[in-house]
């Protein structure tokens, strides 16, 4: 299961209907100003400030990055196959990452990739007030960079042994928009590698 599923959930975030229901359980106060105060305080605090989905422009970078490394490939390596990393994040410590080990492995040899090594890290939940989407949004779970298994990822691309990583979609990764991007681009610009994604990043929802 991947963690972008526990975040889509309804149980993850308050629902709009769940919130203004939160706004009208206020303690009764003889000054209709006080209600009115705390009412606006916990409306502009509490409130998801949504901002426009970036899915669009952070696929078409991420997929800049593969086709240059295809190509440079192309040009390089003869008939040898291009290696990548599969990468999971599993939901709890007694979790495995078999499942989408094989759904990876699949993808990789439809694409004419070679899996070069697994890694995963087990998701380890941050304390924020925020979800992904949010003005002020981070990631649910601890950023790639403070992740063992991303890190060896990270230090088997910059020593050349891959020239990308496998997962199966961007919250596997990060769900914050930022932080996904910075990933995109640190192995992108500094490695001249790539992240292949089994589930593309969803489209910009209609409002």
């Amino acid at each position: 299961m991947s963690p972008h599923d526990q975040i889509r959930s309804p149980s993850a975030a308050l629902t709009h209907t769940d919130h203004r229901e939160a706004v009208l359980e206020m303690p009764v106060s003889s000054d209709w100003m006080d209600i009115d105060n705390a009412a606006t305080r916990r409306w502009h605090y509490g409130a998801p400030l949504v901002r426009p989905s970036r899915s669009g422009q952070l696929c078409r970078l991420r997929q800049q990055f593969r086709r240059e490394a295809n190509e440079r490939h192309a040009r390089g390596a003869g008939d040898r196959q291009l290696r990548l990393l599969a990468y999971s994040l599993v939901l709890g410590a007694g979790a495995s990452p078999d499942e989408d080990w094989n759904t990876l492995q699949a993808e990789a040899e439809q694409q004419g990739y070679a899996i070069g090594a697994r890694l995963h890290d087990v998701a380890v939940p941050v304390a924020t007030g925020y979800f992904p989407g949010t003005r002020d949004s981070r990631g649910v779970y601890t950023p790639p960079w403070k992740r063992p298994g991303w890190s060896e990822v990270e230090r088997l691309i910059r020593g050349g042994f891959a020239t990308g990583v496998i997962v199966l979609d961007r919250h596997n990764i990060s769900s914050d928009d930022d932080e996904y991007h910075a990933v995109i681009r640190q192995l992108g610009e500094r490695y001249q590698a790539f992240i292949h994604l089994v589930i593309p990043e969803e489209p910009a929802v209609p409002t």
